[in-house]
């Protein structure tokens, strides 16, 4: 098989390192028969194609207190996807019980199923760091350690089941931690846009503010045909239910009745 120029720098440069870390995870599935094995083909189908991300993801966007996090995590699971497909077939690196035979007897020993495709970066170990990057940034930092173990898990996995060259996780994190960091930073940019023209229009508030209870509402939301003032049609409109106040501007109506009220009721101090 004929390597490229950076396959061949990475066999080269990590070699001592891709193998110590290899023979451990060999040594220990010896030491522990066959007992870590399913916990680790059970990670790895966790990881798988980082859909367990998308899905979280999808879910946390349907709660307004959680939706800026779950469009981030989306997001990050996306940008380390696109950047693992690109980085794939430009290293073009193979696995590694594909190039070395002491890696592919390792391999056969586990009984890990054979997968296709290149080895760098590892794209199990990207979108787990993505994730987790994106949750941790629009979260808090009380979601870094289970994250962190997560990850942590989800390389060692990888690496168990002789499926990427330590080098390959190494770098799937670097990878799933800058998307997660890109991410953030659109995420952050089209909420503030949103926030900023909020009560300006049902759109913005809509997808700011909607919950399970709202989704009815979105065909309000639908541009319509307009139609003629006929009579019928005026007086559809006068008998039709008032618009439904959001949350946001509603706060924002008491707020600035409150502010007016008090204006009022300090600005004249007049003789009893």
């Amino acid at each position: 098989m004929t390597l490229t120029a950076d396959a061949l720098w990475l066999d080269s440069f990590f070699s001592g390192y891709d193998t110590a870390i290899l023979s451990f995870a060999h040594k220990l599935a010896e030491a522990a028969g066959t007992v870590l094995t399913p916990f680790n083909k059970l990670i790895t189908l966790l990881g798988e194609k980082g859909l367990l991300f998308i899905l979280l993801g999808i879910v946390l966007m349907l709660f307004p207190r959680w939706r800026k996090a779950g469009v981030c995590i989306f997001g990050a699971v996306g940008c380390a996807a696109v950047l693992k497909f690109v980085l794939k077939d430009m290293i073009a690196r193979p696995r590694p019980f594909e190039s070395v035979e002491q890696f592919r007897q390792w391999w056969e020993f586990v009984g890990a199923p054979a997968e296709d495709g290149f080895s760098f970066p590892s794209g199990h170990v990207s979108a787990a760091a993505a994730g987790v990057t994106g949750l941790c940034l629009m979260r808090g930092r009380r979601w870094f350690i289970p994250g962190a173990i997560w990850v942590l898990l989800m390389m060692f996995s990888r690496n168990y089941l002789m499926a990427h060259y330590p080098s390959d996780v190494l770098f799937g994190l670097l990878v799933g931690v800058f998307s997660g960091f890109v991410a953030a930073g659109i995420t952050n940019l089209i909420f503030r846009f949103l926030e900023s023209h909020s009560g300006e229009g049902r759109v913005y508030d809509f997808l700011l503010e909607a919950g399970f209870e709202d989704l009815s509402d979105i065909k309000t939301l639908l541009p319509r045909k307009s139609e003629e003032d006929t009579p019928a049609s005026v007086e559809r409109s006068a008998h039709s239910e008032p618009v439904k106040t959001t949350r946001r501007a509603a706060a924002s109506t008491a707020k600035h009745a409150r502010g007016t009220t008090s204006s009022s009721s300090g600005g004249y101090q007049g003789k009893h």
